[in-house]
């Protein structure tokens, strides 16, 4: 029977199956004798023994028939673990042909919680036992314990010290002393959603685009596109589609950029379904992620929100798919499988059947452009649900309004800043730009202090007093003297980041509450959700943030945003560096004026003429997107051509482009593909390694997988030091 394992391999193997593992395992589907597809296995693999799916036929170049009595045996059926349901087979084929990722690391991703394949252990809780006497050292924490558990309830240890205020310590002393007893507990269950908790007021809009939501809902596949202005209520929307097929009976899953961060999103939604969703993200624990797991795959988690990888989960019955944020760029995983997360929603949401509805007050070109030629279906929700008109944007031409010298903020931007908390409302900085400063050099022979593995300055976090570099992780404390000519005290912070933002805003407004959002200055998710909690409340004057401000977030006494640099990202040769600017910059200025007051945004430039300028202040958003659009088909760029990158990387510079060129060089000779490079990648070195890139560019409708694929399979073997990289669809041009 045909075996994949979850490594970099692009087939399946065949392995024998005994009888004892055979009458292990549950009947296969239709009462047949086996192992269901989609079942897990431990096998022998070299000389290890590793988890395996069972496949349902073989997939890949299988070589040479193996005699049977060459064959290994299945050493186990993993009767505990939930099956991977066909659907997920046929996903994982599909983003393997489209990717040209081995088959093996796709099934690997949908293995992404370790804990669910180990053996289960029994859970422990502790409860009052009523009927023993005090011990004779009863202290005022312990007092505290027993008051706490005197419900008879079944704690978690932890539980009841949290509760109790005290060490997990003082639990042990009372269990020793039969106080407390340990009782053995069941897996919690996750809370049902309940689709008609709450009665909501829809305006005339939302309920108009709920109607067609719903209504899509019963036709199979569809993809729609709701497309609102910041603040127009198009979550309470697709809210009413998941109620829908919450009542259908069937899973729905939202996928949201930064999930770790969106705590109001949370909120949201148990108020208006009576529990909360149940969560998917990076931050979850081992036990967490395999509670998640399991629950996905049993049907009992109805409702899951998560990050781009909660689309592998092995979901019993998913009937629905809502991407959020579509256009944001976290959706793009870059590592092991390149993949698109909304891209590969839609395709999910084509095998399984089903609508897919994508969201965004500024959606990608390539979302656009199938909307308007027909291939997805449109909403608009042209107004704020509130009733607020949007905010005015207003440019700010640093040319002629310059800040003081040392400063960063000018002297019109420090003006609206003052008004701001005059009127008692909130105010927002944005830096996209983590740290203090993105460059240090030494005043007295001009050194730059720059990464020893990546082609990378390295960035000042004076709040940990560290220079990092933010492409490999490098870390060292800033140096006494400069080490290229030993000058002590030379050194010299270069340009703005948010934390030296946050220096000047402390300087200038010294009475202003001030909250600094920035994912490295944030040690867990917990205090995270807490800061946004508390700017929410109303607890934080002014707010400086990186992009992690723009993403959905609701504060309802913010009434001013100010861009620090609206030119930052401009002068990429990125393709998409016009979409990504205008798009994030839109996001964070319709942060203002939400729910009180009459909102504004102050845009910082050097260059206020630009067309993504001139589009953000005018508001004229279907004059940017059309030049956008008259541009990529000018020049055969997405949607309406297709790209794909081949990275070459070595530890060896020579080895690198060596081998790039003989990659170029064995290209098969197409008329309408171009093949551009091999060019050393704009960050050369990142983690010691060099690097080259091609680009290769195909009409829209051509076949450009099959092309790779023919192409790569004229390749020499990589020697043990080069890694060759194919990014279908890439996102990234450094």
């Amino acid at each position: 029977m045909p075996i994949l394992l979850p490594v970099a391999l692009d087939q399946t193997y065949d392995y024998l199956l005994p009888e004892d593992v055979v009458g292990s395992a549950p009947d296969s589907p239709g009462g047949s004798r086996g192992v269901a597809p989609g079942a897990f296995v431990l096998v022998p693999f070299g000389a290890q023994t590793r988890i395996g799916v069972v496949w349902d036929a073989p997939f890949g170049d299988q070589g040479n028939p193996v005699p049977d009595q060459k064959l290994k045996a299945v050493a186990a059926f993993l009767a505990e673990v939930p099956p991977l349901p066909v659907l997920s087979l046929r996903f994982a084929e599909w983003v393997s042909r489209y990717t040209l990722a081995p088959l093996g690391m796709v099934v690997r991703m949908m293995m992404g919680a370790p804990r669910v394949f180990e053996p289960g252990k029994p859970r422990f809780g502790v409860q009052l036992n009523a009927g023993a006497p005090e011990p004779a050292r009863m202290t005022p924490a312990r007092q505290r314990v027993v008051k706490a558990a005197a419900d008879g309830q079944v704690r978690a240890k932890s539980a009841l010290a949290a509760a109790a205020q005290c060490s997990a310590a003082v639990i042990d002393g009372l269990i020793e002393a039969g106080m407390l007893i340990e009782v053995a507990v069941g897996e919690r269950r996750f809370p049902v959603p309940n689709p008609t908790h709450a009665k909501v007021e829809l305006t005339e809009a939302q309920a108009h685009a709920a109607r067609v939501l719903t209504a899509a809902a019963e036709g199979g596949f569809s993809v729609t596109l709701l497309d609102g202005v910041t603040g127009s209520g198009k979550t309470e929307v697709y809210f009413e589609a998941v109620a829908q097929a919450l009542e259908k009976g069937v899973q729905a899953l939202i996928m949201l950029p930064e999930i770790a961060l969106t705590s109001q999103f949370m909120d949201r939604f148990k108020a208006r379904f009576g529990c909360p969703p149940l969560e998917w993200h990076s931050a979850l624990s081992a036990p967490e992620r395999a509670r998640a797991w399991n629950a996905a795959a049993s049907g009992e988690a109805r409702v899951v929100v998560g990050a781009r990888s909660a689309l592998f989960l092995p979901y019993r019955q998913l009937g629905l798919i809502v991407v959020d944020e579509e256009h944001d760029g976290s959706f793009k995983q870059e590592g092991r499988v390149h993949y698109q997360a909304r891209d590969m929603a839609v395709a999910r949401a084509s095998l399984g059947k089903l609508p897919v509805v994508l969201s965004s007050a500024t959606p990608c070109i390539e979302t656009h452009v199938n909307a308007r030629t027909g291939r997805y279906r449109s909403l608009a929700l042209p107004g704020r649900y509130s009733g607020a008109a949007l905010p005015t944007v207003s440019p700010i031409d640093m040319r002629k309004d310059p800040p003081e010298p040392g400063k960063w903020l000018s002297p019109t931007l420090a003006a609206a800043l003052n008004e701001t908390l005059d009127e008692g409302r909130q105010a927002l900085l944005f830096l996209n730009r983590r740290g203090y400063a993105p460059l240090t050099l030494c005043r007295a022979c001009g050194h730059r202090f720059d990464c020893p593995q990546c082609t990378a300055w390295l960035v000042e976090h004076r709040y940990r007093n560290r220079l990092n570099c933010h492409h490999c992780g490098f870390s060292l404390p800033p140096p006494a003297k400069c080490s290229s000519c030993g000058a002590a005290d030379s050194l010299v912070a270069c340009g703005p980041g948010v934390e030296r933002i946050a220096e000047e805003v402390a300087a200038r407004f010294p009475s202003a509450r001030l909250a600094l959002l920035s994912s490295d200055l944030v040690p867990s998710l917990v205090e995270m959700r807490n800061i946004i909690k508390r700017i929410e409340a109303g607890e934080a004057d002014i707010i400086v943030g990186t992009q992690m401000v723009a993403k959905g977030h609701n504060f309802p006494g913010l009434t001013t945003v100010g861009i620090v640099d609206g030119d930052l990202g401009l002068g990429s040769a990125d393709p998409r560096a016009a979409e990504r600017t205008f798009q994030l910059l839109h996001q964070v200025t319709g942060r203002a004026g939400r729910m009180h007051g009459k909102g504004r945004g102050l845009v910082q430039s050097y260059s206020p003429e630009h067309p993504v300028m001139r589009a953000i202040i005018t508001g004229d958003r279907e004059a940017f997107l059309a030049s956008e659009i008259r541009h990529r088909q000018a020049g055969m760029l997405p949607p309406f051509g297709r790209l794909a990158a081949l990275i070459v990387s070595a530890r060896a510079k020579d080895l690198a482009e060596l081998y790039a060129r003989d990659v170029r060089r064995l290209a098969p000779p197409a008329t309408r593909i171009q093949v551009l490079g091999p060019a050393e990648a704009p960050i050369a070195v990142v983690r010691g390694r060099h690097r080259w890139r091609l680009l290769v560019k195909a009409p829209r409708e051509l076949d450009l997988q099959a092309y790779l694929r023919a192409w790569l399979a004229t390749l020499p073997k990589p020697m043990a030091d080069l890694r060759l990289t194919v990014d279908i669809d890439p996102y990234s041009f450094l």
